[in-house]
Parts: C-alpha cells; sequence; structure tokens
C-alpha cells in the first residue's frame, strides 16, 4: 500500500507543472480548464439548443384576410394559424397545440356559432376535415381513384360551413405542430381520458380567450374522433360548458364489441359487406342501394344475430340456409361463408370479394380498389383508399400553412403521434356512471350529458361503404344509450354514398352541407 500511495504523489507532483502552464497559457485565473475538444462539444450544444425545433410555452398566432365565393355570395373571412397552450390544475404550461380557425367577417362573436374539429386515430391531426371538408380551402377530390401528385389540386371549397359557424381545426398532442412542452412526456396526453381532459382545456382556453362564451358552441369529431367527442362533450358539460350540438362522422363509440369471442362486430359489418357488393356489381336483380342495405339489416339483427349466438350448437340445416342468405346478400361464396363459421372477417372479405378480378376493395372507404402482388392470400397487402389520397392532403397543407396562412416553423407537420417515443394508447376510461372500463364506450358520456343538456341535439354522419367504422355499429351504439323518448329526438342519422371520409366524393359532399346547414339552423332555434 505503501509503494501505491508513493506511485501516487509522484504522478501527481509531475503533473502539476503541466497544469500551471496550461492555466499561464490561458491567462492565468483559477477556473477550469477547458480543452479544444471541451469547447467544441459546448459550442455544438449550444448551436443545437439555439436551432432545435420545439414548441414554446407562449401561445403563437398569425391571422390573415381572405374571400372566396361559396354558396352563391361572397364569403370574407379571417384564418388564424397559432397554437394554444394547454395548462395543469397547477397552472404549469404542458402542451402546445396547434390549431387553425376561421371567422366570418363583420359578424358580432357573441351570436356567432363556433364549431371545435378533431380527426382521430387515435394519432391523427386534424387535416382530413380541415382539408377535404369543411374548411374554406378544399383539395379538389371526387371519384374513388390514386390522386396524383404535384402540382395539386386546391381550390375554393364551395360547400364550406363557413356561413353557418366559425370552425376552429384542432390537432391533437404529438401530431401535426402540436408537441408536449419542456419535460413532460408526450404519454402524459395519450390515452382516451388524458386525451379528453386535454382537448377541453384547449376548447375553453380558445374560447376565453378570443370571447366566445356567449357564441353557440359545438363539437365535431371524425372516427377515433367520435369517441373523444363523447368523453369531451361531458368533460365540458362537467366544466361548466354546455354545448348546443355534437356531430358524430364516422362513429366508433364503443371498442368492445369488437373483443374475439363476441359476435356482434360480425353483425355491424354486415350490411356495409352488403352495400359494397352492391357497388361493384356482385349482387343479382340489383335493387336501389337503400333497399339493399335495408334487407341486411333486417337479416344481420334477425336470423344472423340468432345463428351467431348459438355458436357451435347451430344445426347444420341453419347453418347452411345462413350461409346461402348471407351469400344472396355479400356477395361471397356459401361454401367461404361456411368454411368461416358464418363469421367473415373484414380483411378475407376485402380479398375475396372481388378475388375473380385480382383486386381487393379498401377498407377506409370500399369503393376502392388495389392490387397485391398475388390474388392468392388472405388479407390484403394495404388500404387502397387510404394511400390513395394521403400524399395530396399533406403536400397540399405544408404549402398551404406556410405560404397562404404565413405560419413559419422548423418543426415538421407530423402525419401521426403513432411510432413516437411511448406511443402506448391508455384504453381505459371511466364513465361517468358505472364502473371503469377496460375498453372504452363513450355512448355513456354522451348519453348522460344529453340528459343533463337536453337542448343537446347529436347528428350521426354514416358513409355507407365504411367499413373502419360500419354505419350498423353506429346505430347499435347509439341504441345503446337508452334515451327517453322525449331525447330522441335530439338524435339525427343521415347517410351517404361514401366511406369513411365520405367527402371525398363531390355528390356525398353537397348533401352533407346540406344535412349539416339543416342541423346548425335547428339546433339554434330548438327545431
Amino acid at each position: 500500500m505503501r509503494h501505491l500511495l508513493s506511485a501516487a504523489c509522484a504522478a501527481a507532483l509531475l503533473a502539476a507543472p503541466i497544469v500551471s502552464s496550461a492555466q499561464e497559457a490561458s491567462g492565468g485565473g483559477s477556473g477550469p480548464v477547458r480543452s479544444a475538444a471541451d469547447r467544441l462539444r459546448n459550442s455544438t450544444a449550444e448551436q443545437i439548443e439555439k436551432n432545435w425545433a420545439r414548441a414554446v410555452a407562449d401561445e403563437q398566432e398569425v391571422t390573415t384576410s381572405h374571400s372566396i365565393t361559396a354558396h352563391g355570395r361572397a364569403i370574407r373571412y379571417k384564418a388564424t394559424a397559432g397554437t394554444l397552450t394547454v395548462r395543469n390544475d397547477a397552472g404549469m404550461p404542458t402542451a402546445s397545440l396547434f390549431y387553425v380557425a376561421y371567422t366570418l367577417d363583420g359578424q358580432p362573436v357573441g351570436q356567432r356559432p363556433v364549431t371545435y374539429m378533431f380527426n382521430g386515430g387515435p394519432g391523427s391531426p386534424t387535416i382530413w376535415l380541415h382539408m377535404g371538408a369543411f374548411g374554406p380551402m378544399r383539395v379538389q377530390t371526387d371519384q374513388p381513384v390514386v390522386e396524383r401528385p404535384a402540382p395539386f389540386n386546391l381550390a375554393p371549397n364551395d360547400m364550406t360551413l363557413l356561413d353557418k359557424t366559425d370552425l376552429v381545426f384542432i390537432d391533437m398532442v404529438g401530431a401535426g405542430y402540436s408537441r408536449p412542452l419542456g419535460e413532460t412526456p408526450g404519454s402524459t396526453f395519450w390515452g382516451v381520458d388524458q386525451d379528453a381532459d386535454t382537448f377541453a382545456r384547449a376548447i375553453m382556453r380558445y374560447t376565453t380567450k378570443f370571447n366566445r362564451w356567449a357564441s353557440p358552441k359545438y363539437v365535431l369529431g371524425e372516427s377515433y374522433g367520435t369517441l373523444r367527442a363523447g368523453a369531451l362533450v361531458h368533460q365540458l358539460e362537467d366544466r361548466g360548458m354546455s354545448l348546443n350540438g355534437v356531430v358524430l362522422l364516422s362513429s366508433i363509440l364503443n371498442y368492445g364489441v369488437r373483443q374475439p369471442g363476441y359476435p356482434q362486430n360480425f353483425i355491424s359489418l354486415l350490411p356495409t359487406y352488403a352495400a359494397t357488393a352492391w357497388y361493384h356489381g356482385k349482387i343479382a336483380n340489383k335493387p336501389s342501394l337503400e333497399a339493399h342495405v335495408q334487407r341486411a339489416r333486417e337479416f344481420a339483427i334477425g336470423p344472423y344475430a340468432a345463428a351467431l349466438s348459438k355458436g357451435h350448437l347451430i344445426s347444420d340445416a341453419e347453418r347452411a340456409q345462413i350461409a346461402q342468405q348471407m351469400s344472396a346478400l355479400i356477395g361471397i361464396s356459401p361454401e367461404v361463408i361456411d368454411q368461416a363459421n358464418l363469421r367473415l372477417e373484414l380483411s378475407p372479405f376485402r380479398k375475396e370479394l372481388l378475388r375473380d378480378r385480382r383486386q381487393t376493395v379498401g377498407r377506409l372507404d370500399m369503393r376502392y380498389t388495389g392490387y397485391d402482388a398475388d390474388a392468392v392470400g388472405g388479407s390484403p397487402e394495404e388500404d387502397p383508399s387510404s394511400s390513395a389520397v394521403t400524399g395530396a392532403y399533406f403536400g397540399i397543407f405544408r404549402d398551404y400553412v406556410a405560404n397562404t396562412l404565413n405560419y413559419r416553423t422548423d418543426m415538421d407537420y407530423r402525419q401521426s403521434a403513432r411510432g413516437l417515443p411511448g406511443f402506448d394508447w391508455d384504453w381505459r376510461h371511466r364513465p361517468p356512471v358505472g364502473g371503469a372500463q377496460t375498453t372504452p364506450n363513450t355512448a355513456i358520456d354522451l348519453a348522460t350529458a344529453m340528459r343533463r343538456n337536453p337542448h343537446l341535439k347529436v347528428l350521426s354522419l354514416n358513409g355507407y361503404y365504411d367499413a373502419a367504422t360500419p354505419f350498423f355499429s353506429t346505430e347499435y351504439d347509439l341504441a345503446q344509450m337508452m334515451l327517453e323518448p322525449h331525447l330522441r329526438g335530439n338524435l339525427t342519422f343521415t347517410y351517404y354514398e361514401g366511406g369513411h371520409m365520405m367527402y371525398t366524393s363531390r355528390p356525398a359532399l353537397e348533401q352533407l352541407y346540406t344535412d349539416m346547414a339543416r342541423f346548425y339552423d335547428g339546433s339554434q332555434s330548438g327545431r
């Protein structure tokens, strides 16, 4: 041990002149010595800090003036692209949510309706509703075909809802330009109840910041956004914000029915299968679409539901009869239906319906067709109805927000929050009545809000060719709200010859505007 100590002391004495020389070379002083490598690392860190593209707690906004011709007249409006800072109960900023708001010129703010809109996923930004359906500018789509790459076709939307309501499109945390702030992890916001709470705080912040408390107020959600809307409406009602209306576009409020072992999802899909077979010419003696769909509804909720409830105890005769009836409705051979035990999953249906043409059909919109590497497999390789329009929407929006709305940022406009570190959606939900749910059903929350606020109107918008959120499933979920007779008139259903995003079809978009204009007028007049 003595030898080791002596060696250490000698090393220290030998090093002392070197340290002293280094300090002298740097001008002396008692501060720590910084090598060239240290200085380079610190300089690089400072550059990274300076150029880090991240959200800030200070709210940003850029407002521009515009005019379009819609509904036979000139519409002048302001567009505001900016961020809303969400704070927790302690007042600490936790997230920055990006939004684009459109407000009509010359209208008293307190009397002008305002609608808060969001898409679904969960994980999607609100680009589809914004640029495809209700905003003042629209990606010009019509037929179910693949959209061309740039230059894209963006033009004024003559079916915009801006003549009826101001519009606020909000992106969820992690999608678009919305981000967590500081050290707050994204997982703080990624769950059924957490997400609804974040949107409630953002909506209340916008309402306060822009003096909209006296305005008639609406929320509109698409896809998972309808599940969000169910929870959100109740949370807002609980916090003192009563809404005039809720619009559910391509709904999924109840994930519980999709669990394996339960027959409801097969029952829900069958009328959509029937509509798809009708569209692709797989039905003999073709009636009207509405008549064919109604036959499928009656069969699904009657003989088909009874047969599925028997499981493997069903008789051979009944099984064969059900397979034949199904075949006539959905265009799939009785043999394939029998092999699937009368329970034809969505992916095999999409592969099987047009197998003789070597084509598959879409999921979001079953009018779209695609091709796989081979026609043998049991599932399609992709969803042609999704890939057909994604490039056009995101390409157009990135250009539009920067060069038309003048909102500039170094952050990337994220196509989805999915795949980000920590993105593992928390599906647990605590409804206002009943016990905690492991899989959510926010139709319970919506029903509670409707009972508390008997003036709340609900409009359900459904595409016949939407297999992601089938219309018959929506009918089932909303029928289970057990509303009293005097409240059932507050719930309205409309249907369109389109898919999940029915507004990509021009005729459907025109009908959609007519139905929604009627809804806005009625929900404010009491009709």
